[in-house]
Parts: structure tokens; sequence; C-alpha cells
């Protein structure tokens, strides 16, 4: 066994991409709505929009006053029209004013400081100043948040009012002119620059190129950095001028997500397969492309897929010229077509179609030629998560910052908050699930909503992101329960929260001890693998063994099992009967491999009279959708949730395997099998978390030679 390790927050690089993207999405999603509106303006009143594109069709020769007015184009054009102060005044003033609200605590007073710097960046320049108003609408918010901190507290009664006004107005004119004089050149050269990388690359037929970079960083979470901090300021700045822009669908085109998604459908395995159907709906109309990611996490190769049908999408639209009007937001092909101008609408839908396709394609032959036997959504992420040099944390339902002992939680969850990058996307989905699971569990009075990460305060009890930000989200959250789930629409983790909310419901009625009102977990860790009933609380409790090797899941369960007041108790009182009779103890195991030893820990099972013959079915269920290997060469297979029903009595089996097994590539040398009724075998599993956290404990199961040792180091197992 290896030394125990601390674990460390993750940070680096990408954490600082992740949080710079959200930043810049934050300043543009909540402004979509102009950025759509400006669009279907365009789409409708310049001189090739739709109106004129409908009469033609219908030989209309006639004028058009209204449109031509609007459109700022023919003889009707009087003045400016519609179009070209939308891009050029309301969009940038709109997401200076949310930058600069964004960095002054969510103040109207930051807002109209960064919308008068915006100001003077816009007329200091040509170009659509987009990119000058994610710069100066944060910058007026925050240093006028730090002049007001000057004289807060110190200005005479009375004369608050003429202070703030005028503090505000002197701050906001020099701004104005730093932007003028500063950030509109500025801005106006960055963008030329760009627009000539983004010329040369078409020119020279390597746009498609980019998708090599734009699929993996989708997947890792950086996609806001990249599409709103690069493809949406110079693609709308390029539509502005040509009337489209290819860059809009670089990274929003819903091709390859779905292509992944189909093939799932036809050659997945699993849970995966099960839902990718309700996924790809998701993904394709509704546009909240996060819900395939963690299928190319599952399976990283799939990677190369994603990136075939990128590269396929962004070169149809490059041979057919294609490409969008304003940004497509979500990613949904609905969006994706309204903004789309008749002359490219046959290159657009080849584009998303050749997308899907390239990817299917790719992705079935990997699929086919994988020879893993399963998709194991939790052991394949732990594998990802290793070679990114992030600690696993497979079996623990909730998880902290890797590492982090694990404390009981004092307040009762009433609050649960599902967060994502932006706060738009996958959140609402994941929330709408969760919101119906809990109330279908009667409780009606606990709350869930969904908030960007950026928008989270510490004020509620549970917190819900997808794996790779739960990192970001303690940050902001740090005395909240903390969810990491892999997939948005059907994740087990749900489950487990409204297990988690019935155990806290029976504590509160005063059952174990408990002080009224309080909620405290049942299980974690390794009880949450075993039935589906567990949570690991928040982080900082007192006491907690680490684990062997580094792993956390052990450390996770003995938390829990101290919580449920069974840690360190081995003389406790267990439940009527055996749990652990000596001919369910297999010292030497017969089993090569994962399924035959959890056909064997079962039949140890039916042998005792506790489960019928079909339980052990349910166990290998239960391992092709979720790995049971809990680290330090412990696997504790059991059945599904829907197979509890066949449990006659709580029992478990113990199975050794000196040389140990292959269990989807990690070792296993015990397995204990389990079948629990109730809440009566997390006693037992908190004496085994104790037991995998303490390397002499377990050399000494290691070094057992009868079946009478084994259950006295498993103390408190028998009546």
């Amino acid at each position: 066994m290896t030394a125990p390790t601390d674990a460390r927050p993750r940070s680096g690089a990408r954490v600082a991409v992740q949080k710079f993207g959200t930043a810049l999405s934050n300043m543009v999603l909540p402004n979509i709505a102009a950025f759509i509106a400006w669009g279907l303006i365009t789409a409708l009143f310049i001189e090739a929009g739709w109106i004129t594109l409908v009469g033609g069709l219908f030989g209309y020769e006639g004028g058009y006053g209204f449109v031509e007015h609007l459109g700022a184009w023919g003889a009707g054009a009087e003045g400016t029209g519609i179009v070209d102060p939308m891009i050029k005044y309301l969009l940038p003033l709109l997401i200076g004013y949310t930058g600069g609200r964004m960095m002054y605590d969510d103040t109207v007073r930051g807002g109209v400081v960064g919308a008068i710097a915006t100001m003077g960046a816009i007329t200091g320049a040509d170009v659509p100043m987009f990119l000058g108003a994610m710069v100066m609408g944060p910058l007026g918010g925050w240093s006028m948040k730090r002049l007001d901190a000057l004289w807060t507290d110190r200005i005479r009664p009375g004369f608050e009012m003429l202070v703030n006004n005028f503090s505000a107005g002197i701050w906001g004119m020099l701004l104005a002119i730093v932007g003028f004089l500063v950030a509109g050149p500025f801005v106006a050269a960055f963008s030329t620059a760009a627009e000539s990388v983004v010329d040369f690359l078409v020119a020279h037929s390597l746009l498609p190129l980019t998708s090599v970079l734009v699929e993996p960083a989708k997947i890792l979470f950086l996609n806001n950095a990249i599409n709103h901090g690069v493809f949406t300021p110079l693609g709308t700045a390029e539509a502005a001028a040509d009337g489209q822009s290819i860059l809009f669908l670089i990274e929003a085109n819903p091709g390859p997500g779905l292509g992944l998604l189909l093939a799932f459908m036809v050659f997945g395995a699993g849970q995966a397969k099960a839902s990718a159907p309700g996924a790809a709906l998701i993904q394709f109309v509704g546009g909240i492309h996060e819900i395939y990611f963690p299928y190319v996490l599952m399976k990283p190769k799939l990677i190369l897929a994603v990136i075939a049908g990128g590269i396929a999408g962004v070169a149809t639209n490059l041979i057919f010229g294609s490409g969008l009007r304003a940004p497509a937001a979500p990613g949904s092909i609905i969006a994706v077509l309204l903004q789309a101008p008749v002359s490219s609408l046959l290159g657009v839908i080849l584009s998303v179609l050749l997308a899907a396709a390239v990817t299917f394609a790719v992705a079935a032959a990997l699929l086919k030629l994988d020879r893993s036997g399963s998709d194991d959504l939790a052991g394949a992420t732990a594998d990802m998560e290793r070679m990114k040099g992030k600690r696993s944390s497979v079996a623990s339902a909730l998880v902290g910052d890797g590492g982090t002992a694990t404390a009981t939680r004092t307040r009762p969850i009433d609050s649960i908050v599902f967060a994502c990058d932006a706060g738009m996307g996958s959140s609402a989905m994941g929330a709408s699930v969760l919101r119906r699971k809990i109330r279908d569990a009667g409780f009606a009075d606990v709350t869930v909503v969904n908030r960007a990460i950026s928008n989270l305060k510490d004020d509620a009890d549970l917190v819900v992101t997808h794996q790779d930000l739960t990192e970001r989200a303690r940050q902001r959250t740090p005395s909240a329960v903390h969810v990491s789930v892999e997939n948005f629409m059907d994740s087990p983790r749900y489950d487990e929260i409204v297990e988690l909310l019935k155990a806290e419901a029976e504590r509160g009625s005063g059952g174990d001890g408990a002080a009224d009102g309080d909620r405290v977990p049942a299980a974690a860790g390794v009880a949450a693998a075993a039935g589906g009933a567990g949570v690991a609380p928040a982080a900082g409790g007192p006491g907690t063994a680490p684990a062997a090797g580094g792993d956390d899941t052990a450390r996770a369960a003995a938390d829990v099992a101290r919580a449920s007041g069974t840690a360190g108790a081995a003389t406790a009182t267990a439940p009527a009967g055996s749990l652990l009779a000596p001919e369910s103890v297999v010292l030497d195991g017969t089993a090569t491999a994962r399924d035959e030893a959890i056909t064997e820990a079962g039949r140890l099972l039916v042998a005792a009279g506790a489960v019928p013959e079909s339980y052990v079915q349910a166990m290998h269920e239960r391992e092709r959708s979720v790995s049971t290997h809990m680290g330090n060469g412990l696997a504790i297979p059991h059945g599904t949730n829907e197979a509890k029903d066949q449990i006659r009595r709580t029992a478990i089996s113990f199975v050794r395997y000196p040389g140990g097994i292959d269990w989807n590539g990690r070792p296993a040398e015990f397995v204990i099998g389990i079948a629990g009724a109730g809440n009566d075998h997390l006693q037992v599993l908190g004496k085994v978390a104790e037991i995998f956290t303490d390397p002499d404990q377990v050399a000494r199961l290691r070094a057992a030679t009868s079946a009478e040792e084994v259950q006295a180091l498993l103390g408190g197992v028998d009546a």
C-alpha cells in the first residue's frame, strides 16, 4: 500500500480558462435574445432577405418601401435603418452593461458605468465593438466598486446621492475617454488581424482543422471561452460586413453530437444505449450540447469521431460558402435553420447531416471494435481523470475535492442548486429531472433551481454539477453538499439524493437518537454503490482516516458510517441473525474474471437463503451500469434497486482471491457480495470501510486462515 496522500483542489490553466469562459458567457448569454432579434431583423429586412426572396418567387416587381426603410437600402432608405444601429450600439452596450453589473455585485450602478465605458470604445472605431464591450464593461464595474470602497462610510449624511451620482458620472466619463482613445483602436486592430487569420485559413482551406482544437475543448467545458470569446465577436463583425459568417457554425453545429448519440443508440450497451435516444433529442432539438459530453468522457477515443464530424461540417460550409447571420444559441437545429440565410440553407443543412453521418460512421466503428464488454461510465471516467492528473472518486456519490475528509451536516437539506457553466443549458435540464424525482418522492418543500456557477452563493444546502465542474462549485459554496454527475439526463446520483432526503426525514422524526430536525446522511461511498442510497457531505469532518493508496472512496464510507453511529463500533449490536455466515466465507476463490467472481459471491448469498437465483443476474446487471469496484483491491457486487424486492433477508458473502482478478482494468483481491433489504447492512459496510482505510487491517484480512478470523475482523456482524 502506498502512503496516504493529501488531495489538493484542482487548479491550473484549465480551470482558469473555464472561469474566463464563464465570465464571457455570463455577459453574452443573458443578452442572446437581442442577438436573435438582430439576426431575425437582418434576415427579414436586408436587400437579400426573406421578404425580397418571397416577393421574387411570386413575381413581385414593385417597391419594398417599409422594408427598404428598416433595412436602409434601395429607394426607400431613410436614415440608418435598424440593422446597423443594433449591431453597432445596442448589442455592445448590452454586453458592457451586463459585464459591469456582473463585476459590481449585480448592481445597476456597475452596469451603468460599464455601459458608459463601452460607449467610448464603440465610438472609437468603426468595427462592431463586442470585444471592447467585454473589456470595458467589466472594467467599469470593477473599478467603480473599488472607488466606492475608498469613501464608503465617510460620506456625510445627506450627501450620499450627490457623491454617488457624480462619482459614477465622472469616472464613467474618464473611462469613456479611455475607451475612445485606447480600447476602440486596439480592438479595431485586433479584429483586423483576427480577420486576416480567418481569411488565410479560408483561402488555404485550413479552417476545418480548427475542429481538432474546438471539439476536445468542448468536452473539457472550454466551449464558452472559444464560442463567446472568439467566434461570436469575429462572426458578428463578419456577418455585418458579408451578411453571414461560417464562424457561427464551427462550435454550434449539432451534427457531431447527434451522430455520436445515434451510434450509441445502435452499437452502445447498458445505460449508455438506453439513455442515448432521449439525449439525442435534447441535444439536436433542445440545443444542449453538454448532454453528449459524458459519452465521450466514458470512451475517450470517441473524441476522434466528433473531431472527424466537426471537420466534415466545417468543410461542407466552406465548399458551399454557407454560414449564419447571427449566433445559433442554443445550438439547436431550429436555431441554426432560423439564422441561416436563404442562400446558405442547402450548405448549412448538408453540413449538419454530413457532420452527423461522419461522426456516426467513425463512432460506430470504434464502438464495434471496443472489447471492454460494458459501458462503465463511472469506471471509465475514473480512468480519464487519472490520465488528466486528477484523483479518482469512482464510488463516491457525492465528492468533495478528491480526497478531503467528509463530515456530518447539521442542518436539513431544503435547497438544491443544479449548476453548470452558464446556468442556461444542462443545469436547467438536470434541475427539471431532479425536481420531478424529488416531488414524486413527496418532498415538495425542497426547492430545486438552476444557476451558473459564477452566480452561486454559499446559501445552498446541496449543489449538483458535472464532475468536471465540481471543484469550481466548491470554491463558491464550501459549506454545501456537492454531487458530481456524469449524465445530466439519467444519473443514478439523482436517486441517491432522493434516498438522502428520505434518510434525513427518518432522522428528523427522532430515530437513531438524532436531534429533532437534523438530517444525517444514511450512507456514502461504499454504501452509495450498495443500493444507491448514499451521500458524502461537505468537507471538513474530524477524525477521518485517510484512504490507503490515496483512494477516497472508502474514506467517504467511513465518514458516513460514523454519521450513522456505526464507525469505530466493533462491538455494536447487529441486526438479528447472522449477516455473514461461516459458510459464506471463501478464502481461496476459484473465479478468474470479474463476471465469474460476481457469480461466485452471488451464489454464496443464494446458498445462505438470503436471495433467489435470479438475484445473481441482477448483480450482473448492476455491474454493467455502474462499476462496484471501490479501490484498494475491494469490490462489492450487489443487485439493482429493482431487485431489492427479491431479497429475503440481509446478508453478505466474502470471497478472497490471493492472486487478484481483473475488474474492469483494476485489481480486485476481496469481493464482498451484498444483499441489503433495508439499512441494516450499513453497519457492516461501515466496518468494511474502516478496514480498507487501515493497511494493517487489510494485511490481517489478507492473512486470515479461517472464516472465523474474517468474522472477527468484520466485528459486529453477528447477533
